[in-house]
């Protein structure tokens, strides 16, 4: 276990950082590009837009591989420190289960499909859920992280052996 110590650390580091990338970004573009690219013409605005989501999708896409790969290796680490503990397990769970909505709705903002036409076209109201349900995210791993869980109680690994007293003789 102690030679994979660099590719925890290094699967560690890539999985934040690329959060931090991703809501960064995210958060940037919903509260200060939006608003500022609204001043612009209608033509340029469009110009704009096309040219950025062409650039976001690859960091978006790219993002999302990553975050899946390093935090599958991350949780296969973490198991068997974790083993028994039901909160653990639950919240992940739940963080799981958020990641994979905000995959799919920055994945819908970016894309070009038809079905998702309606989406994009209150893609701020999408974005500021991507932010608030990145932000539980954040809160959940923030929590684990730190929590101290309750110890487990010993379980004997062998029976324990009952001494018998030497019975008391009657005079």
């Amino acid at each position: 276990m102690e030679n994979l110590f660099a590719l925890d650390v290094l699967s560690r580091i890539a999985h934040v950082a690329t959060a931090i990338v991703l809501v960064g970004g995210t958060v940037f573009m919903r509260f200060v590009l939006m608003p500022a690219a609204k001043e612009l013409p209608e033509a340029e605005h469009d110009q704009l837009r096309q040219r950025l989501l062409a650039r976001w999708k690859r960091v978006v896409h790219g993002g999302i591989a990553l975050l899946l790969l390093s935090g599958l290796f991350n949780y296969m680490q973490q198991i068997p420190k974790h083993k028994g503990d039901g909160l653990y397990h639950a919240l992940l769970g739940t963080k799981m289960l958020l990641a994979l909505v905000v995959f799919f709705i920055a994945s819908a903002l970016v894309g070009r499909s038809a079905a998702f036409e309606k989406m994009r076209q209150s893609r701020a109201n999408w974005m500021g859920v991507i932010v608030l349900l990145s932000a539980l995210i954040v809160g959940i791993s923030g929590f684990v992280k730190v929590r101290v869980p309750k110890p487990k109680l010993a379980v004997p690994t062998e029976p324990r052996q009952v001494e018998k007293l030497p019975a008391a003789t009657s005079s």
